[in-house]
């Protein structure tokens, strides 16, 4: 099973979490910049941040070092992270959503439905296991649902799109969890603890990594970023 990549328009993204069962007053918009003076320009509270950003060799390159590194080092893990694998093509975009709802789900207080029902079975399972649920293709599961859901609203992009085509930029979510931003990619092998933060200064630190991201790649310019925030 193959999907229609979702685009990096709000519009669109506001639509899926709204039919996950977050409240209307949370939506995501854009991040128009990472300089304090644009920041500030961001509604708070912010619960998560969406970073879309090329998906390149040297990218690659990068997540090996990372993940020895990180092997080598350890990194804290909080228990109630929610992290899932990615195994569906193209389903990088709703699952980076799914990472920011699922852990803010009692920020947001996430009504009953669907989504809710997929978190609560899943509490206990691993992110492999997590990840398999997307693939349930039984027409009532709780998943098929969600995955009809990001069909049809991948269908209302402005942007003609192919299953079959192939992506060159792939959707993280950062979230705060325990005192720490991580990074979660249903493509790494495991969440990645990028240090600490509070809920005050989530959106400047979660930028910072961000930042990151750019520096390595200064040639290309294909970067979007998004806030899951309270609206005005």
């Amino acid at each position: 099973m193959s999907l229609l990549p979702l685009e990096s328009n709000p519009d669109v993204m506001n639509k899926f979490i709204h039919l996950l069962g977050v409240p209307e007053k949370w939506t995501i918009v854009d991040v128009y910049g990472l300089d304090a003076e644009t920041l500030a320009w961001v509604p708070r509270p912010v619960l998560a941040l969406i970073l879309l950003f090329p998906y390149n060799k040297k990218l690659l390159d990068y997540v090996e070092g990372e993940a020895e590194e990180i092997k080598k080092k350890g990194q804290v893990v909080a228990d109630d992270l929610f992290y899932m694998k990615q195994y569906i093509p193209n389903a990088c975009g709703s699952i980076a959503l799914i990472h920011c709802i699922a852990n803010n789900a009692e920020k947001v207080e996430l009504k009953d439905g669907p989504f809710k029902k997929i978190l609560e079975d899943s509490k206990n399972l691993s992110p492999e296991a997590k990840g398999e649920m997307l693939s349930n293709i039984d027409t009532n599961s709780e998943a098929y649902k969600l995955i009809t859901a990001h069909q049809e609203l991948a269908m209302e992009g402005q942007t003609e799109a192919n299953p079959n085509d192939k992506v060159n930029h792939h959707f993280v979510a950062f979230v705060h969890k325990g005192g720490n931003i991580y990074e979660l990619d249903g493509r790494k092998e495991f969440p990645i603890n990028h240090g600490p933060t509070t809920d005050d200064t989530f959106l400047e630190d979660a930028s910072n990594v961000c930042k990151k991201f750019i520096q390595r790649d200064l040639e290309d310019i294909n970067f979007t970023i998004m806030a899951l925030c309270q609206g005005d």
